[in-house]
C-alpha cells in the first residue's frame, strides 16, 4: 500500500497544487512519486479555530489503509488577521491559536499514533501589497494582516512544535532570508510566488528526510521498466502478492 502524505491548512496549502506558481504541493507530488501519494486538504480562509470544526470529517479513520507518513499543518495566516479591521472575521486569538494547533495535533496523534506531524509557521507579510489585494471591502484604508502580527504568530506556532516535542519548518525566517524576499517570495504580501513555493517544498522534503522518509529509503511500488526484463517480461511479476 502506497504510504500518504497529507497536506492540511488554509490558502497556501489549497493553493499548493498550482502548477504555474510551482506549488509546493504539487513538488512534492512529483518528488516522492512512485513512493509515496501527496494528498491535498487545504481550505481557503480557514483559521484553526475552523479547521476543528472539520478536521474528523476531512480525515475520517481509514480502514486497512495504514497511517500516513506525514501530516503538514499549515495555519495562521488567517487567524492573525488584526480584530479590528476588515478581515476580523478570520481572527484567532493567539493563546487560542496555540491550544488549536496543541488540539490538531492531538487528533492526528490518536487517529495514527506513528505518523510524523509537522507545523509550518505563516509567512511573512508585506503590508502595502495587502492594500491592493483585500479579500473584503476596506474601508479603513489599512492592512488587515500585519508583519509584526504575523512573526507573534510564527513564534507561537514554534513554541508549541517544541512544547510537543514535533518538527516544525519556520517559514517566517525562510523567507526573509531571500533578498527582496516581499516581491520575491510573495506573489501578494501573503500567498507564495514561486520562489516562496520552493522553498516550504524544499524545508518539508529536508524534514521528511530527517525523520527517515525519503525518495531513497521508500520502497517504490511495482517493478521499475529498467528491472523489467525484456526477454521474460511478466517474470518480474511474479511475486507480487494478492
Amino acid at each position: 500500500m502506497r504510504p500518504k502524505i497529507y497536506l492540511f491548512g488554509d490558502s497556501i496549502t489549497e493553493m499548493s497544487f498550482e502548477v504555474e506558481d510551482g506549488g509546493w504541493g504539487v513538488s512534492l507530488a512529483d518528488h516522492f512519486r512512485r513512493t509515496a501519494d501527496v494528498v491535498l486538504r487545504g481550505f481557503s480562509g480557514y483559521n484553526t479555530r475552523w479547521a476543528l470544526r472539520i478536521i474528523d470529517k476531512a480525515f475520517p479513520a481509514e480502514q486497512g489503509g495504514g497511517a500516513p507518513l506525514a501530516v503538514t499543518v499549515f495555519f495562521g495566516a488567517n487567524d492573525a488577521c488584526v480584530p479590528d479591521r476588515c478581515s476580523s472575521f478570520q481572527h484567532v486569538p493567539v493563546d487560542e491559536y496555540k491550544q488549536n494547533l496543541c488540539s490538531i495535533v492531538s487528533f492526528f496523534k490518536k487517529q495514527w499514533p506513528t505518523v510524523h506531524v509537522i507545523l509550518i509557521t505563516p509567512p511573512p507579510i508585506y503590508e502595502p501589497a495587502r492594500l491592493l489585494y483585500p479579500f473584503t471591502e476596506n474601508k479603513s484604508g489599512l492592512p488587515e494582516r500585519t508583519y509584526e502580527a504575523a512573526g507573534t504568530y510564527a513564534k507561537a506556532c514554534l513554541a508549541v512544535a517544541a512544547e510537543l516535542g514535533i518538527p516544525s519548518v519556520d517559514l517566517w525566517i525562510k523567507v526573509q532570508e531571500v533578498p527582496d524576499w516581499q516581491t520575491a517570495c510573495l506573489s501578494d504580501g501573503l500567498h507564495l510566488s514561486r520562489a516562496g513555493n520552493a522553498i516550504v517544498f524544499k524545508e518539508v522534503v529536508d524534514v521528511l528526510k530527517k525523520l527517515g522518509s525519503s525518495v531513497e529509503t521508500l520502497m517504490v511500488d511495482f517493478p521499475l521498466i529498467d528491472d523489467i526484463d525484456p526477454n521474460d517480461p511478466l517474470k518480474s511479476f511474479e511475486n507480487l502478492k494478492n
